[in-house]
């Protein structure tokens, strides 16, 4: 005799509702998979963690190494712009001495061209101190500030 013939109604027929209760099952001998498949799952999480951060540091490894040769080169850029606004500055005092010459005496050219030009140099020595002020007054204390 079957469980349908001792329990009537226990029995499954086509029109009855599934027991979604009866699908659900307690795991009891595969607690150990269930553990070991979670350890895996973490590992694996810990192995593509450590895969990123490796594939991270060689790209800004390479990414620095970049930039420092493209700073590397524009610094000497830089240098060789300053020497040849140096040797501009030069050529214009010269060709302002020649160009004064006629005009005035040699002596009166060279007095008129170092003369503007340490004005020049005075007058960005001063501004440059005017700034320097301003920067050490927005690092000094607030009583400072207030005297200026």
């Amino acid at each position: 005799m079957d469980d349908a013939d001792r329990h009537p109604g226990a029995g499954h027929s086509d029109d009855a509702a599934p027991d979604p209760a009866g699908d659900i099952e307690a795991p009891q001998s595969g607690d150990g998979e269930i553990e070991d498949t979670l350890i895996e799952e973490a590992s694996a999480i810990i192995d593509d963690a450590r895969t990123y951060a490796e594939a991270e540091i060689a790209f800004q490894k390479t990414r620095a190494k970049l930039a420092g040769r493209l700073v590397g080169a524009s610094a000497g850029l830089v240098i060789v712009a300053l020497i040849l606004l140096h040797i501009a500055l030069l050529a214009l005092a010269v060709g302002l001495v020649i160009a004064l010459e006629p005009v005035v005496t040699i002596w009166g050219a060279i007095a008129i061209v170092v003369g503007g030009l340490l004005l020049i140099t005075g007058l960005l020595g001063w501004m440059a101190m005017k700034r320097a002020k301003k920067l050490s007054a927005l690092f000094s204390s607030s009583e400072k500030i207030e005297d200026q």
